[in-house]
C-alpha cells in the first residue's frame, strides 16, 4: 500500500517535467520559425526576371551613355562647388550600378558570355566618366580643392563596409519580386560610385596624381565589395547556373570564373583587413593623446595646438604620431619621454613614432608656417569657406596674443624712458619679409624723439638705442626705424 502511495506521487512530478519540456520546445520552435519566416527571401525572389532586369543594365550605348555624361558633369559641378544637395542628385540619376551587378551574377551563375560583356561594359563606363570629369576641370575657371573633392582621396574601413552592405541591400531589392525602388536609390547615394571617378578627372586635370589615385582606390573598393556582396547573395539564393553541352568547356568556365572570383576576393580581403588596421591603429592614438598630450598644463603661454596633429598609418612598422605645440614655453624632455612610454603600452602604437615639434623663444616663423599648414592639412575637414575663415582668425588671434608676449614691451618702454630722456614714443610690431629665397619675420620698432633735437644727435642716439635693445631682448634681427 505505501509503495502504490509513493508511485501515484512519482508520476505527477514526471507529467510535469514532461510538460514543461513539451512546452520549452514549442517555444523554442515558435521562436525559431518567426525568425526564420522574418528572414527568408528565397521564397519571394523571382530569379528569371532578377536577371533579366540585371542583364538590361550592363550595356552603356545611346541613351544611358549621355545619361551618364550628363550625371558626370552634374557631379563635377556639385563636388566643386561643395554641394552635397547637387552631388547626391547627380548619383541618383547615374547609371554606374549595372556592370557591377552584372559582374557578380555572372561569376555566381558560371556565365562567362556575361562577365565578358559586363567587363567591357565596366571599362567604358570608367573610361567614359574620368574622361568627362577631365574636360569639365580642365576647362572650368574655378578649381577649388573642396572638402566634397578631397573626402574621395582617402578611403578607410567605413567605405568598405558602406559598399558591402550597400551591395547586399541593393541585390537583395533587385530579386523581390516588384523591386524596391527606393532602396536602389538609397544604395547609389551611399555607395557613392560617382564621386569617386569625378575626383579621378579632377586630379589628372590639376597635375595631381595622388588625388586620382586616392579617387580610384576608393572606386575599386566600392566595385569590389558590390560584386562581392552580388556574388553571395546570387549564390545564397541558388539562382540557376549556366549549362554547357560540351562538358570540357563547362568545366573551364568553371575554373576561369572561380579564378577571377578569388583575384577578386584577394585585394578585397586585403583592402579590409589594412583599412581594419588603420582604424584601430588612429582609434589607440586618440586615446593615447587623450590620456597624455591634451591633459598637460602649460604654466606659462605655451599651448597644444590640435587642429595640426598629425596621425598617419601606412603599414605596422611605418606610422607616427605628430603633434604641435606653440609658445615660448616648451614641454621638459623627461614628459616626453614618459609620453613615449605610454605610447609603447599600447599594443598598435608600439612601432610608431612620437614627433613632437614645438618652438623656441623666437618662433614667430614657424608660427605663421603653421596657419598655412592648417589650412593646406584641415581643408577637406571644414565644410565651408566661412567655416575655414573662421578657424584662421581664431588661429591669427592666437598667435597675436602670443606674438605680445614674446616682448616684454612694457617693461622695454619702462626702461627706454628713463635711459634716453628725448625719447617722445616707441612703438612696436612684427614685420614679414622676403627676399624670394625665405620668409623672416622681424621684430620692428619705431621710435620718435624730440622735436628740439638734432639731426646728428638723433642719428647718433638711435643707434645708442637699437644697440640697447638688441643686447636687451638678446636678439640681433631687432630693427629700429624713426618715426617722421
Amino acid at each position: 500500500m505505501g509503495q502504490n502511495l509513493f508511485q501515484d506521487d512519482e508520476k505527477p512530478l514526471q507529467n510535469g517535467g514532461d510538460e514543461v519540456k513539451k512546452d520549452f520546445k514549442g517555444l523554442l520552435g515558435s521562436v525559431t520559425t518567426f525568425v526564420r519566416d522574418l528572414l527568408e527571401i528565397r521564397s519571394n525572389t523571382d530569379p528569371a526576371a532578377t536577371k533579366e532586369s540585371i542583364i538590361a543594365d550592363i550595356p552603356f550605348k545611346g541613351h544611358t551613355s549621355w545619361i551618364l555624361v550628363c550625371s558626370i558633369f552634374i557631379a563635377s559641378v556639385g563636388l566643386n562647388a561643395n554641394s552635397t544637395a547637387v552631388v547626391i542628385g547627380a548619383m541618383l540619376i547615374s547609371p554606374l550600378m549595372g556592370p557591377i551587378l552584372g559582374m557578380g551574377m555572372s561569376l555566381a551563375i558560371n556565365d562567362i558570355d556575361l562577365l565578358r560583356r559586363s567587363l567591357k561594359n565596366f571599362i567604358v563606363m570608367v573610361v567614359l566618366s574620368v574622361l568627362t570629369a577631365y574636360f569639365f576641370f580642365a576647362i572650368f575657371p574655378i578649381r577649388d580643392e573642396s572638402s566634397e573633392l578631397l573626402a574621395r582621396t582617402k578611403p578607410d574601413i567605413r567605405d568598405v563596409l558602406i559598399a558591402f552592405f550597400g551591395g547586399l541591400a541593393l541585390v537583395i531589392a533587385r530579386a523581390k519580386k516588384g523591386t524596391i525602388a527606393s532602396v536602389i536609390f538609397g544604395v547609389a547615394i551611399a555607395t557613392a560610385l560617382m564621386p569617386p571617378l569625378c575626383t579621378v578627372g579632377f586630379g589628372l586635370a590639376i597635375g595631381k596624381p595622388l588625388y586620382a589615385l586616392g579617387a580610384i582606390y576608393l572606386f575599386i573598393i566600392n566595385t569590389i565589395f558590390i560584386g562581392l556582396a552580388t556574388f553571395l547573395v546570387i549564390k545564397y539564393l541558388r539562382f540557376p547556373m549556366v549549362r554547357y553541352a560540351n562538358s570540357k568547356r563547362r568545366q573551364f568556365i568553371a575554373r576561369v570564373a572561380s579564378i577571377v572570383g578569388l583575384a577578386v576576393m584577394i585585394p578585397a580581403g586585403y583592402t579590409f583587413y589594412n583599412a581594419l588596421l588603420e582604424a584601430r591603429f588612429r582609434e589607440q592614438a586618440q586615446e593615447f593623446l587623450a590620456q597624455t598630450v591634451e591633459r598637460y598644463e602649460f604654466a606659462g603661454s605655451g599651448r597644444y595646438v590640435d587642429n595640426l596633429t598629425d596621425i598617419a598609418y601606412v603599414d605596422n612598422t611605418t606610422a607616427f604620431i605628430e603633434v604641435v605645440f606653440m609658445g615660448n614655453e616648451e614641454v621638459p624632455e623627461n614628459i616626453l619621454n614618459s609620453w613615449r612610454a605610454q605610447k609603447n603600452e599600447f599594443n598598435r602604437l608600439k612601432n610608431a613614432e612620437l614627433r613632437v615639434l614645438q618652438g623656441g623663444r623666437d618662433d614667430s616663423e614657424e608660427k605663421f608656417t603653421y596657419v598655412s599648414e592648417l589650412y593646406e592639412a584641415k581643408k577637406a575637414e571644414l565644410l565651408t569657406k566661412d567655416e575655414r575663415i573662421r578657424v584662421l582668425e581664431e588661429e591669427l588671434a592666437n598667435l597675436s596674443l602670443s606674438a605680445a608676449q614674446q616682448i616684454p614691451f612694457a617693461e622695454v618702454v619702462a626702461e627706454a624712458r628713463i635711459n634716453y630722456e628725448n625719447l617722445a614714443g616707441l612703438g612696436f610690431g612684427y614685420r614679414i619679409q622676403t627676399d624670394f629665397k625665405k620668409l623672416d619675420t622681424l621684430p620692428v620698432f619705431e621710435v620718435k624723439w624730440d622735436n628740439n633735437l638734432s639731426a646728428s644727435e638723433k642719428e647718433k642716439t638711435t643707434q645708442k638705442l637699437l644697440s640697447w635693445l638688441r643686447t636687451r631682448l638678446q636678439d640681433s634681427t631687432v630693427v629700429l626705424e624713426v618715426a617722421q
